[in-house]
């Protein structure tokens, strides 16, 4: 039995759980951060992990991939790194005579930035076009990539030496930004007594490939929204303009703090939506939007994952439930 057949014979939620379990394994004392960088890849959305070194973000993003049989590829991201060598370069065929495009690493379904805040800002930007567009113009043309495309990238805290911040303007294109933490003691005993967990990648089974990835994020668009719900998001996202706006509304140092935009408003909606149908919800309930609103909106809010969360949290005891 092929790993499509399998699939379509069990629910999605089943599915679902078996990708949670299998990266769970791999990646200790994790389970909310690995289902939220679930939803983000079955609402087709990108990821950014943003954290110390050492914690695993590097381990997340390679068991995600394993686990959902999909092309892999690493570009480690150094201050040398040029624009070229992600979306790759045209050399001159003598045979032919004529220039043969050679594609970058960027040509793969999940592409793992690591340490994405170590490039210059050029080579940062040269993400902007694949992120948004799903695809990569490059001496005058343009190359569609592969579909189901993900970047994954990873980002050390700003204040470390040799950093980046990344624009606001590729922040936006992350659906989601998550922090994996410390373990706490039991997963740190464990992570201690079994060695190093990346040697247990080898072990993963897929449990889809491509079409079925497809077929989840086609069921999770789906996935029923109330108007109620809606008006719940939307007094969120108005409460977020309200408090920028406000003399409470500005960043250490004085900058302005930025409201949530209504692209804000629209990943919000589809994470949610993934998130319920991991939970095997065929709608979404405040709960749901509760879970992913921190990753989806603590970036946009305040620059990274860290400085937003307390905001995001803010925001939700301020709106009341519907």
């Amino acid at each position: 039995m092929t790993v499509r057949s399998v699939s379509q014979s069990l629910p999605t939620s089943r599915r679902l759980a078996g990708v949670l379990q299998q990266v769970a394994q791999v990646v200790v004392g994790k389970h909310e951060p690995i289902r939220l960088a679930l939803a983000c890849l079955v609402a087709r959305g990108h990821l950014l992990i943003e954290d110390i070194p050492g914690v695993g973000k590097s381990t997340l993003a390679q068991a995600l991939a394993a686990v959902l049989g999909l092309p892999y590829a690493r570009i480690q991201f150094t201050s040398d790194l040029l624009p070229a060598d992600l979306l790759g370069v045209s050399i001159f065929d003598t045979q032919s005579s004529a220039f043969r495009f050679h594609p970058g690493p960027i040509f793969h379904s999940v592409v793992l930035a690591d340490e994405i805040n170590r490039a210059p800002p050029k080579t940062q930007s040269a993400l902007l076009e694949a992120m948004e567009e799903r695809q990569v113009s490059q001496d005058g043309e343009t190359r569609p990539l592969p579909d189901p495309f993900f970047v994954i990238a990873t980002q050390n805290p700003v204040e470390q030496i040799g950093t980046n911040p990344l624009p606001e303007s590729q922040l936006d294109r992350f659906m989601l930004a998550i922090e994996l933490g410390y373990p706490d003691a039991s997963a740190e005993r464990d992570l201690l007594a079994g060695g190093d967990r990346r040697r247990h990648l080898d072990t993963i089974v897929p449990q889809a490939d491509a079409p079925t990835l497809r077929e989840w994020q086609r069921e999770a668009a789906s996935v029923h929204v109330a108007p109620a719900l809606l008006d719940y998001l939307q007094a969120i996202l108005a409460a977020s303009r309200g408090h920028a706006a406000g003399a409470r509304g500005e960043q250490p140092g004085g900058t302005p703090r930025r409201g949530l935009s209504p692209r804000a408003g629209l990943m919000l909606v589809a994470a949610a939506r993934a998130y319920a149908l991991i939970e095997g919800r065929a709608m979404v309930v405040p709960e749901d939007l509760q879970a992913v609103f921190p990753a989806v909106a603590g970036h946009r809010l305040a620059g990274g994952a860290r400085a937003g969360a307390a905001l995001a949290q803010a925001l939700l005891r301020a709106v009341p439930l519907p």
